[in-house]
C-alpha cells in the first residue's frame, strides 16, 4: 500500500487475502489421511520402474535437471531468499498487539511497514483495535508511481512563520522581564487540548499583568484519575526558553510571595477585547513555547513514521463516543438500540446536554451541530477521493458501539489503525493510566498526517487545524456539514453526482490559507494568518 499510482494503471495488482488459522491447520492435517493409500501406488511405481531401464534413466535424468534448477534458482529469479523475507507483511507485526514476551518483538525502530513494491503474497492480517479478530482483507497495491489527486497539498501561498516584535514590544518585554513583585499561578483542568488551550491563555495574562508566571498545574482528572504533571505532558525546558524574553517564567512560587489572601491587579488594560489580547500576545506560546516533552514527542513521532512507512496517510478525529452524542443530543446513525442509550444517559444527566433542547435530533443534524457518524465519514472520504488502500489513523475515545460503530469505515477501507495496533504494549504501558499523554500521542500523529479531518469541531481539531497551518498549510478537510448533509438525504442522486457536488463544496476547504479578517469567533490559534504569518505581501501586525 505504500506506493501510489495513477488512475487507469493497474498493471502490478498485488492481492492480500487473509486465511484464518484454523483453514490452514485443517489443509496441512487434511494430507496425512491419504498415507495409507499412497503406499500401494508407491509400491506399484518401484516395481515397474525396476523392470523397465528406460523409464529408471528418464527419472534419473529427471532428478539432475532439477537439482540444477533449484541450484541456480536463487540466481536467476529477481526475488531470492532475502527478499522473500522481505513480503513477509509486516502489517500482520505491526499492526497486532502481541502477548508475547518483550525478547520475541522485534525493536520497535525497525517496524518498518515495507517501503517496496511487493509481489503476490497472501498474509494474515489482523487489526485488534478492541480486542479484535482477524479480518479478511483483500486489498490492491501499485508499485510507486504519482501521486494519487487525493493527496496533493493546498498552495500555501508563500506563508511562512513570523514571529519578529516591534522594537516598543521588545523595550516592554526587557521591563516585564525583570518584573519579580507580581506571581501569577494557575491551575488548568479538562482534557489535554483543554489544559493546552489554557496555559497559552495563562501566558497572555502573565504578559498583560507584567507577572512571573508560574508553572501551571494540572488539576487531577477524576474522570480518567490522570495524575500527569507538566514536564510529564510538556517540555518544561522548553517552554521557559522560548518564552524567556517575553513572560518570566520559574518551576515555584517563592516561599516569601506566600499571600494568606488573594489580591486584584488592575493590570489589564480596560478597553483590550480578548480578541486583542490574544492576537497581540499570543502568538510565541502556542506554536513555539508550548511542545510536548520529548519522551511522549519521540514516541509520537515514531508512530507517524510506522503509518508513513508505506506512503501518505490520513488521519480522523472521530467524536464517537457516548458522552458526544449525549452532549450534542444527536442520533448515532447506528440503530435505535444505541440511539435509546444515549437518550436514557441525556435524561439522567440533562447538564451534559449542550446542545439547544428546543431543535429535534434531525433539525440539530441538519444544522450542522452533530458529529459525522462512520458511514458519513467513509462516504465524504470516498466522494473526495480517498483511494480504498489509503492507511487511516484515527484518533478519538471508544466509539458508542464498539466496532460496529466503525464497520462502515473498516469495510470500505480496510488500513485502519490507531495507536494501539501500531504501538507495541511496551511502549504505551508507561502511559496506561495518563489520558493526557495518550492525547497527546494522537494529537501528534494526526498533525503529522498528509490528510487529517476531524468528524466534529472541539479543541483538539481546532489546534490541530491551526498548527497544521502553522508548519505549512498542510491538507486539512474541514466537512461543510450545514450545506453537505442535505445531499447525503438525497435518494435520487447518482454517486458521480454526489462526488461532483462534494468535490464542489469542499474546493475551498482543504487547508488553503485563511486570512483572519472578522476576529469574532475566529481563534489566532486556528487561524494564524496574519498575526503568526507572513508572506512577501504581509508583514506581522505586532
Amino acid at each position: 500500500m505504500g506506493t501510489w499510482k495513477k488512475k487507469n494503471s493497474y498493471k502490478n495488482k498485488v492481492s492480500y487475502i487473509s486465511v484464518p488459522a484454523q483453514i490452514i491447520k485443517s489443509v496441512s492435517s487434511s494430507s496425512l489421511t491419504h498415507n495409507k493409500s499412497s503406499k500401494k501406488n508407491t509400491t506399484k511405481f518401484l516395481f515397474l520402474l525396476l523392470r523397465n531401464p528406460k523409464l529408471w534413466a528418464f527419472c534419473l535424468l529427471s532428478l539432475s535437471v532439477l537439482g540444477i534448477v533449484s541450484r541456480l534458482g536463487p540466481c536467476l529469479s529477481p526475488s531470492g531468499p532475502h527478499q522473500e523475507s522481505q513480503l513477509q507483511s509486516s502489517d500482520s507485526i505491526a499492526y497486532t498487539r502481541s502477548n508475547s514476551t518483550h525478547a520475541e518483538i522485534p525493536n520497535a525502530d525497525d517496524r518498518s511497514l515495507d517501503m517496496i513494491p511487493k509481489p503476490p503474497v497472501a498474509v494474515v492480517e489482523k487489526n485488534e483495535t478492541f480486542g479484535g479478530d482477524s479480518k479478511l482483507i483483500i486489498t490492491s497495491k501499485h508499485v510507486l508511481g504519482d501521486e494519487n489527486e487525493f493527496w496533493k497539498q493546498p498552495d500555501g501561498l508563500g506563508y511562512k512563520p513570523c514571529l519578529d516584535f516591534s522594537s516598543a514590544y521588545r523595550r516592554e518585554s526587557k521591563r516585564i522581564v525583570r518584573e519579580r513583585r507580581k506571581y501569577l499561578m494557575v491551575v488548568v483542568s479538562g482534557g489535554m487540548n483543554q489544559q493546552k488551550n489554557q496555559i497559552v491563555d495563562a501566558v497572555v495574562i502573565a504578559r498583560i499583568l507584567g507577572a512571573v508566571l508560574v508553572v501551571p498545574v494540572l488539576q487531577v482528572n477524576l474522570i480518567w484519575g490522570d495524575e500527569s504533571e507538566f514536564s510529564d505532558i510538556f517540555d518544561l525546558e522548553r517552554f521557559k526558553s522560548v518564552l524567556a524574553d517575553d513572560v518570566k517564567i520559574v518551576s515555584l512560587l517563592p516561599a516569601n510571595k506566600i499571600m494568606t489572601r488573594p489580591t486584584e491587579d488592575g493590570g489589564m488594560p480596560f478597553n483590550a477585547s480578548p480578541q486583542w489580547i490574544r492576537s497581540h500576545y499570543l502568538k510565541r506560546a502556542a506554536f513555539e513555547a508550548l511542545k510536548f516533552s520529548p519522551r511522549v514527542m519521540e514516541l509520537g513521532k515514531k508512530l507517524a513514521e510506522r503509518m508513513r512507512s508505506k506512503g501518505p496517510y490520513i488521519a480522523l478525529h472521530l467524536r464517537l463516543e457516548k458522552d458526544v452524542w449525549v452532549r450534542t443530543g444527536c442520533l448515532t446513525g447506528l440503530s435505535s438500540k444505541y440511539d435509546e442509550i444515549a437518550r436514557l444517559e441525556g435524561i439522567k444527566r440533562p447538564e451534559l446536554l449542550t446542545a439547544k433542547s428546543s431543535m429535534t435530533p434531525n433539525e440539530r443534524k441538519l444544522a450542522g451541530l452533530c458529529p459525522l457518524n462512520a458511514k458519513e465519514v467513509t462516504r465524504l472520504l470516498r466522494a473526495l477521493g480517498a483511494p480504498r488502500d489509503a492507511r487511516i489513523y484515527w484518533a478519538g475515545g471508544e466509539p458508542l458501539g464498539g466496532k460496529e460503530a466503525l464497520r462502515p469505515l473498516t469495510s470500505e477501507f480496510p488500513h485502519l489503525y490507531n495507536k494501539y495496533d501500531i504501538a507495541f504494549p511496551l511502549e504505551l504501558k508507561p502511559f496506561a493510566k495518563r489520558a493526557s499523554i495518550m492525547a497527546a500521542i494522537d494529537y501528534i500523529v494526526c498533525k503529522e498526517s498528509d490528510v487529517f479531518m476531524a468528524s466534529h469541531g472541539g479543541n483538539m481539531g481546532r489546534a490541530i487545524q491551526g498548527h497544521r497551518a502553522y508548519e505549512g498549510h498542510k491538507k486539512l478537510i474541514t466537512p461543510n456539514k450545514r450545506q453537505m448533509l442535505p445531499y447525503f438525504l438525497n435518494k435520487t442522486m447518482t454517486e458521480t453526482e454526489f462526488e461532483k457536488m462534494m468535490k464542489k463544496l469542499h474546493r475551498q476547504s482543504l487547508g488553503q490559507p485563511e486570512i483572519r479578517v472578522s476576529k469574532a469567533g475566529r481563534d489566532v490559534t486556528k487561524y494564524p494568518v496574519p498575526e503568526c504569518m507572513c508572506n512577501n505581501q504581509t508583514t506581522p501586525t505586532v
